[in-house]
Order: structure tokens, then sequence, then C-alpha cells
């Protein structure tokens, strides 16, 4: 059985005093692939080395977080460009497999609001240029993501909707713009409501995620996420459609071979 865990912040300061050991953990229930999200610029040396260490499993994002979206935000996107020129511009080296999470997030700052959508329009229109899905973070925007979306729709898009917390209405929207939906811990808590309508999408539409160290399910929810839990999400939604987990694990991993060519 091969899990794929498309969402993971693997090289947080949550994990400084047992990163390799959480690792092994994971790889041992079963989960092979590891996708990782920036965040910003001061990340990336992390970055790096939990890829040097585990180069086999680790594949790496480009993209600035709409929370870290502040005064020197051009200055990131900037840099956002330069690491994908310097890595998937050419046949040789180590790649990034998105651009991501990049998007809108309301929640904790609105005073960036015109800032965010500059640059989720803009690394939108890198992914574009360089061929890349887009994993999009959206907290409290769901219709500011959507705008921007529809505008730079078009054949190249494609993604995964990190952390799905939306309606169906949500959902279908999102499945429309070739997107699929990274479902998490979330579907395990009693008032997650995305398990109530789940089993209405079709499987395919769907990939795995922990965001770890954050949004750890039942039974873990309170405490440090990471990604061998993966598991317990699986077993959620083999609930929910009523398949064996390996049915579950090996469709959203076909899924995420889909959106990363990987």
């Amino acid at each position: 059985m091969v899990l794929t865990d498309t969402h993971t912040h693997i090289y947080s300061e949550s994990f400084e005093e047992d990163q390799i050991e959480m690792m092994q953990r994971a790889i041992d229930r079963g989960v092979q692939r590891f996708f990782v999200p920036a965040i910003d610029s001061t990340y990336t040396e992390a970055m790096f080395a939990i890829e040097k260490r585990f180069p086999e499993h680790v594949f790496l994002m480009a993209g600035l977080h709409p929370t870290h979206v502040k005064e020197n935000y051009l200055d990131e996107l900037a840099q956002v460009k330069k690491a994908l020129m310097s890595r998937n511009g050419s046949d040789e080296g180590a790649k990034f497999y998105a651009v991501g999470e990049i998007g809108i997030d309301l929640y904790w700052d609105t005073s960036f609001l015109k800032q965010q959508q500059e640059g989720f329009r803009e690394q939108i229109r890198m992914a574009k240029e360089f061929g890349l899905p887009i994993v999009i973070h959206c907290r409290d925007a769901f219709d500011e993501v959507f705008e921007i979306l529809e505008e730079e729709k078009s054949e190249a898009l494609r993604g995964i909707f990190h952390c799905f917390t939306g309606t169906l209405e949500h959902a279908k929207q999102a499945i429309d713009l070739n997107l699929k939906l990274g479902i998490g811990g979330v579907v395990t808590f009693k008032n997650g409501k995305i398990d109530k309508f789940l089993n209405q999408i079709d499987l395919k539409h769907l990939v795995l995620e922990t965001d770890a160290p954050y949004l750890a399910p039942v039974p873990y929810r309170g405490k440090r996420n990471e990604s061998s839990y993966l598991v317990e999400v699986a077993d959620r939604l083999s609930d929910i459609y009523q398949l064996s987990i390996k049915e579950i694990a090996k469709q959203t991993t076909l899924n995420s071979k889909e959106i990363f060519g990987i």
C-alpha cells in the first residue's frame, strides 16, 4: 500500500527534535510520497535539507504563503520566480513539483488583501509558465479565491484546493476548475461538515493530506500532527466510500500522480 501526503510541512520547527523518526514512522505506515509546500524564503534551507535526507520520498514546492505576504512581498515573489528558473529551467537536477501554497487568507489579517490578491494571481501565472500545478490555501476567502481562479482559468490550470473545508457547491466549482480537493484531518472531526457530502463526489477528485504539524485527525486532535496520521484520514474515507483502505490509497495516489506528474 502506497499513501501520498500531498501537503505536509515536514521541515517545520515542530519536528526539530525528531524529524528523522517522524519520517520513518510515516514510511513504516505506507506513506511513501511527501509533497512539501513552501511558506517563504526563510524556510528554503530547511526544505532543501529534508529533500536531501529523503530524496526518494520528498518532493518540494515553491511559493509564498498568503499569511506571509507582507511589505516585502514583491521581493519574496521575485525569489519564487528565481527559484523556479533555477530548478525548473533545465532538464537536470532536482525540480519543484508545484507552486504552493498560495492563495488568500483573511482569517488572521485583512490589511494585505490587495497584496495577497496580486501575489496569488502572479504565482498562478508562474505555474502556467513552468507547466506546474498550484496548491491553494483558502481561509475565510472563498469568494476572493474563486474570483481570481475564474479570471485565470485555462487548460493549463490544474492543482489542489488544499485543506478543503467548503460546501458541496464550492467543491463542484473547484472540480470544474480542474482542481483536486485536499482532504485531511478535518474529515475526521465531528463538526468538520465535509464528511456529510463527500460521498457525492467521485473519489477521483480527491487527494489525501495531513498539513502536518497542523490539524491532526481524530484521535490525535489537538496534538502535533505528523504524516503517519495520514492513515487515519484514509481510514475515514474508507468508511465514507465503503471501500478498503488499500483502494483509497491506490486511487488517491493515482490522483496525486495526475496532478504532480510523478
